[in-house]
């Protein structure tokens, strides 16, 4: 069952964030996590809009994901992380199940 993440940011510092990003992408290789769709947000339809930029990113499984996230690679990322941007992380699984 295919899983993924959803992550919400207000970027505080944009250099830093390119260079989070640019090493976050390659922590998601050896654990087949792959960019689905990243974005900049543009407008609240309905609710309120509270982050700047979205990217999903999907995994094999959940598994494959906790994995990425718990890796030194990943873990030993999160203080530039944190000086770059305020980042929400949500997983999901699909199919969706009520």
């Amino acid at each position: 069952m295919s899983a993924f993440f959803i992550a919400t940011s207000t970027i505080k510092d944009p250099q830093k964030f390119a260079e989070y990003g640019a090493k976050a992408g390659e922590t998601l290789k050896s654990h087949g996590g792959a960019l689905v769709v990243k974005g900049k947000a543009v407008e609240a339809l309905a609710g309120a809009r509270s982050h700047h930029a979205v990217g999903i990113i999907r995994f094999d499984n959940m598994q494959a994901l906790r994995d990425w996230y718990h890796s030194e690679d990943y873990q030993a990322l999160i203080p530039l992380r944190d000086a770059a941007v305020d980042m929400t992380l949500v997983t999901y699984e699909e199919p969706a199940q009520a």
